[in-house]
């Protein structure tokens, strides 16, 4: 009997990196529930200045944003109003973040949304060869070229953090 190699299933955010051609890299780790993003880049070896989450965010307008910040770092929701041209912003809930997203909590990947929204990626993310994000579902994280994501998303790049 031959040995079968273990099928790795694809995410959504996976599927549209290789449509667009975008190298990445996936990096598992075993993961049951939500936890936050120190303790991904602990369990992944991912350098944490180089370990980003996704915020999703609701303007004034009604209209959904995708925020990408370092995880050590919090959002300054004025500073991302300003950016995204917004009166006011403010987190949507967590119950709501399946609904607008199609993902689950820690689990929530800049790339492939339902919708593709307005995605600013905090800029220091540029310093880097590479970033980390997540892969669209708990215990997948992708590691890429943050102007490749940059392109993916038709992202931003600007100062959103305090």
């Amino acid at each position: 009997m031959g040995k079968h190699k273990e099928k790795e299933i694809k995410t959504n955010a996976m599927r549209i990196l290789e449509k667009n051609k975008i190298p990445y890299e996936t990096i598992q780790y075993e993961c049951d529930e939500f936890i936050d993003g120190l303790h991904t880049a602990q369990k992944t070896g991912a350098p944490v200045e180089q370990s980003f989450k996704t915020l999703v965010v609701q303007g004034k307008s009604k209209g959904y944003y995708v925020l990408v910040i370092p995880i050590a770092e919090e959002i300054d929701l004025k500073k991302a109003a300003r950016v995204l041209k917004e009166k006011s912003i403010e987190m949507i809930h967590v119950k709501d973040i399946t609904n607008v997203t199609g993902y689950v909590r820690g689990g929530c990947s800049p790339l492939g949304m339902k919708k593709q929204y307005a995605t600013v990626i905090h800029r220091s993310a540029l310093d880097y060869e590479e970033i980390y994000v997540s892969g669209g579902r708990i215990g997948t994280t992708l590691k890429l070229n943050p102007e490749d994501l940059g392109k993916a998303v038709r992202a931003e790049f600007e100062d959103i953090i305090v």
